[in-house]
């Protein structure tokens, strides 16, 4: 990337090094780096969902970060919205929008429009969630069949995420979610505008890195972010309830695994999680993103 573009796109799996690029590239380009992370919008959980430390956010400026309430999911739609309104701030402060994360949706809405989905009453997404945990997946499913056929033609009978989400939309609504994602709404970045980065790192250098991170993140107040998250009245079906991390190091303050062993989850489960990660990106991005498969310290 010689030339300054109007905006860059970098996305990858989690401990990938995003976020050194992005600051390297913000330094160079007089940018503004926006969070595309689905975990790094909440507040408490600094250390255990890698936000940018104090010496990052004063080297360049950083947007939405830590600004969510946990008194509800924070929703693709609501993260669109700021995204938007922090896009036509950067860009009036004559400033380069860098937008960094692993969320592989927020990539997809940002370039490809959202899905004009109504908001779904708690009380119903929480009817369902319960469904699904007194049930199982192969029971809901059998009921989408009934009240959505069109989506339950579309989905894969074990995909309890989306099949969660075309219930309660079929619920809430009367409509089916394949009606809504037919009609999107436009994209706030036109896709040839913009710098499309992808890290692709060798994966026995991101498991290391991974190891090294979450000993770190142990040594730098994990725990303690934890125990604070614990004093919050969040809903247990809260995603952040489920951030990497969490549920792990919840266990060992409640003497169920050692530190040993909740360090040792932590890190399998974040493994886990970025081979998830790559293949979504390999699966739904395009060849027009640039390919990078060098670690950013």
């Amino acid at each position: 990337m010689k030339n300054k573009p109007d905006a860059v796109l970098i996305a990858g799996p989690t401990a990938s090094g995003k976020s050194g690029l992005a600051i390297d590239l913000a330094e160079k380009w007089n940018g503004t780096i926006i969070n595309a992370d689905s975990m790094q919008v909440y507040p408490v959980l600094r250390v255990i969902t890698a936000r940018p430390g104090d010496e990052d956010l004063a080297r360049v400026p950083h947007l939405l970060y830590g600004h969510a309430s946990l008194d509800r999911a924070y929703s693709v739609a609501q993260w669109v919205s700021d995204a938007k309104k922090a896009l036509d701030d950067v860009q009036a402060a004559g400033r380069t929008p860098i937008f960094v994360g692993g969320t592989g949706l927020y990539f997809k809405a940002l370039t490809q429009g959202l899905a004009n989905i109504p908001e779904v009453p708690f009380e119903i997404r929480n009817q369902w969630r319960q469904n699904l945990e007194e049930a199982g997946v192969a029971s809901i499913y059998k009921e989408l069949q009934k009240i959505d056929p069109i989506a339950a033609n579309i989905l894969k009978s074990n995909d309890k995420q989306r099949i969660l989400r075309a219930l309660e939309v079929k619920d809430a609504t009367g409509r089916s979610i394949v009606e809504y994602q037919s009609t999107n709404s436009p994209p706030i970045l036109d896709f040839s505008l913009v710098e499309k980065v992808l890290i692709v790192p060798n994966r026995a250098d991101l498991h290391t890195r991974i190891e090294k991170r979450f000993d770190a993140m142990v040594l730098n107040g994990a725990i303690e972010e934890v125990r604070a998250l614990r004093k919050h009245n969040v809903s247990s079906d809260h995603p952040v309830k489920k951030a990497i991390g969490v549920p792990q190091l919840t266990n060992y303050l409640q003497k169920v695994v050692t530190l040993d062993e909740a360090r040792d989850r932590c890190k399998i489960a974040t493994r886990q999680y970025a081979k998830r990660q790559s293949t979504w990106f390999r699966n739904q991005l395009d060849d027009s993103w640039v390919k990078f498969d060098k670690i950013s310290n």
